[in-house]
């Protein structure tokens, strides 16, 4: 061993540029490696509630039976204000905006069935498009607390996709009107009906915490924190099969991991309704369902883009989800609501803000994640062979690597050759002086000129504000070179 490190030390070629080589390969594979196992049944755990006092799933939802009236009786007042009546199934469905005769039917339905209503008006300009609008919302003061904490329902008139949520404004307008009635919230229930997901909802949540630009209006009606938020998108007529349940933030921000637990336990368990992630419709469990799942929460944190209107909750700590009806199937809008309740219910239930589980994971599966401490170690690796080069290539900087004097191989020498050898023995010494002192300076430590590449590294970062600056300015018109970039930024 001793041998082998002296050797090592006498071979600096392969200590600065072979050796940094490898280690950093050997770390990038290993990271791969990791997370390739991340799949696996040994490597993932099964989802589990920390905060007991969120009981998923152990009261029972009474919206039901003459609920279904009220339903269909606001839905055709709504269809009533629609320019053309009821909307069909085509792609001019889509096009319907909130109007002011129907924003003013909303507020006058909340107001008759006792809840207290605002409005806020906001108009902002991002990415070359102009934001206006104005949202809708209602608060139910609860019987049992004093104001200092509540729930958000957010329905958006137009969902994520731009699609008509129609049926998801119905029933919140149902759920306010049943919700009035009971006695048992220990917190503000607040319903907030917006125009679209992409601007309304962060206007509102700004303005909630007074951080709103000028040309945003404050909110004349405010409540306690927030505790968490659900958003509710029913974009068709028809029923529906399964919910979507969508978590990711801004900048991969995620939602504390008992909210999605408690979704999924009330929807699967409760009320009996398939729940996905990720789009993953047709997940059968399997490594390779798994690791796709996985691979898409990676790359939605990764882009760091908003995925709906509880993205908007992430940056102010509140907890947020949206739940999309998807498919074709058996369930109806009375499934949808006695799942929300619940939910309601189980939020209603906090002691205090949710902090038991985790707030960095990846899932695999509706029942299956994988936490921070398990995944962690693969970017780690991943990671460290960007250190390992960084060091090589610093020492090397530092470390002037001479080259070693090629040995002659001598067939033979004349006598007049010794004759000049034997004459210049006077001058050994001198010889021998300096050639020592030039190969201790073959090897030696130089002095590092630091002002050059300092400069060139702070330039590169400082150029690194151009394309941010291009993005948070380009026009919404020219985003469609951009195929694979969001529909909007928050």
């Amino acid at each position: 061993m001793t041998a082998a490190i002296r050797k090592l030390r006498n071979n600096p070629h392969f200590l600065f540029v072979h050796l940094p080589h490898i280690l950093s390969f050997l770390c990038v594979l290993a990271g791969v490696v990791w997370l390739l196992l991340l799949p696996l049944n040994d490597y993932s755990r099964r989802t589990y509630i920390s905060e007991n006092a969120l009981l998923p799933g152990q009261v029972h939802a009474y919206f039901s039976g003459s609920e279904q009236n009220i339903f269909r009786g606001y839905r055709k007042e709504l269809e009533g204000l629609l320019p053309n009546g009821a909307p069909g199934e085509g792609p001019e469905r889509n096009d319907i905006e909130l109007t002011p005769e129907i924003s003013d039917k909303i507020q006058s339905v909340l107001r008759a069935s006792g809840l207290k209503v605002a409005t806020q008006k906001y108009e902002y300009t991002s990415a070359g498009i102009t934001h206006q609008g104005q949202n809708v919302y209602a608060i139910i003061q609860a019987p049992r607390g004093d104001a200092t904490e509540a729930i958000v329902l957010v329905t958006a008139w137009k969902t994520a996709d731009g699609e008509l949520n129609l049926n998801g404004v119905t029933l919140a307008l149902t759920l306010a009107r049943y919700f009035k009635r009971w006695s048992l919230w220990s917190k503000d229930i607040i319903f907030l009906i917006t125009p679209d997901s992409k601007s309304g909802t962060q206007a509102w949540i700004d303005a909630y915490h007074d951080m709103q630009p000028p040309s945003v209006q404050p909110l004349p009606l405010k409540s306690g924190a927030l505790q968490g938020g659900l958003v509710v998108e029913y974009p068709f007529d028809h029923r529906f099969e399964s919910l979507h349940i969508v978590y990711d933030g801004v900048n991969g921000q995620l939602p504390n991991l008992d909210l999605i637990n408690t979704a999924v336990s009330i929807a699967g368990g409760q009320m009996g309704i398939d729940a996905n992630l990720q789009e993953m419709w047709d997940h059968n469990d399997s490594y390779e369902a798994r690791l796709q799942t996985i691979l898409r929460g990676m790359a939605k944190q990764g882009f760091g883009y908003a995925t709906g209107a509880h993205s908007s909750f992430m940056p102010y700590h509140i907890d947020a989800i949206t739940l999309q009806t998807k498919g074709d199937g058996w369930q109806d809008e009375m499934a949808l609501g006695r799942t929300v309740e619940s939910l309601c219910r189980s939020l209603n239930n906090l002691l205090e803000h949710l902090h038991q589980s985790f707030f960095f994971y990846l899932l695999m599966q509706t029942n299956r994640f994988v936490s921070i401490g398990t995944y962690l170690p693969s970017a780690m690796l991943i990671a460290g062979n960007f250190t390992i080069m960084a060091i090589a290539l610093w020492l090397r900087t530092g470390y002037y690597m001479g080259s070693k004097p090629q040995p002659s191989v001598q067939t033979g020498a004349s006598q007049d050759e010794k004759k000049e050898q034997a004459a210049s023995s006077q001058d050994k010494n001198k010889t021998e002086a300096t050639s020592v002192e030039q190969k201790s300076d073959a090897n030696s430590i130089i002095e590092r000129q630091l002002a050059l590449p300092l400069s060139f590294v702070v330039g590169l970062h400082l150029l690194g504000l151009v394309p941010l600056f291009i993005f948070n300015n380009l026009s919404h018109k020219v985003s469609h070179i951009f195929p694979s970039s969001p529909s909007y930024i928050l």
